[in-house]
């Protein structure tokens, strides 16, 4: 396998790369003991956009996957051209949409980074943007939790959050960050124009440098027993209350 291509794998990721770029998979393997209702609905679809998935037991398929949680497919694939800096993120915008930035500041979870992929694009936002140390990558785990939304939604990683920032604050762009011992909460924030909103790691939160250069700090309302949420699902609400402000 070329270093350069991504392993994917589960019906969600692998069928979302079948739909947005069939041209870019390479190879495609699934289980042949599996021949129910879903496998076959898939390799219908396969077959469909002229790709003939290769046969391979369950053995190979964790050994490419490096998880058991392939569902009987996995796909090696080319990635995908997307934005790679902020600066194209920015210039690819029409000059009359302002830009919804999530800002991840050191999640270390695949599953989490993939949801969080998940939450920004369907909350119609314009980019992730992560640091490049103490953070997790775009690993296969991560892509699978992203059910195709990394296909679609730019992943930039920067070698220094704290300057990104800085960055963006003179490109106009307003930093929201989230604290759970903010008085000011998400419905008391206009989303209307460029923002961007900082997520911190769970239980660490944002990192201090990082909370230094915020424009403004938030809290999401709870009023149950549980002090938090889980930072994909943070994201969620706040993007979706951006969304909200913006027009659906």
């Amino acid at each position: 396998m070329s270093k350069t291509q991504q392993v994917l794998y589960g019906f969600h990721a692998v069928t979302a790369r079948l739909r947005h770029a069939p041209e870019s998979i390479k190879h495609l393997y699934v289980d042949p003991s599996r021949r129910d209702k879903r496998m076959l609905d898939f390799l219908r679809r396969a077959e469909e956009l002229g790709i003939k998935p290769g046969q391979a037991e369950a053995e190979r398929l964790r050994g490419l996957a490096h998880t058991e949680r392939h569902q009987g497919v996995v796909a090696l694939a080319e990635p995908l051209s997307l934005a790679m800096t902020l600066h194209e993120v920015l210039d690819a915008l029409p000059s009359t949409t302002a830009p919804l930035l999530l800002v991840l500041d050191s999640i270390t979870d695949p599953h989490n980074l993939g949801a969080c992929l998940r939450a920004a694009d369907g909350a119609g936002a314009h980019a992730v943007i992560a640091p490049k140390d103490r953070a997790v990558g775009l690993s296969s785990a991560a892509l699978k939790a992203a059910s195709g939304a990394a296909d679609s939604m730019p992943f930039v990683v920067v070698t220094n959050l704290a300057r990104s920032l800085r960055d963006m604050k003179e490109a106009g762009i307003h930093v929201v960050g989230t604290s759970d011992d903010a008085t000011k909460t998400i419905y008391e924030v206009d989303w209307r124009g460029p923002v961007a909103l900082v997520m911190g790691a769970e239980g660490e939160g944002m990192r201090r440098l990082t909370r230094e250069i915020c424009d403004e700090l938030v809290s999401i309302p709870m009023q149950g027993a549980v002090e938090s949420l889980n930072v994909s699902v943070a994201s969620a609400v706040c993007l979706y209350e951006a969304r909200r402000q913006r027009g659906a």
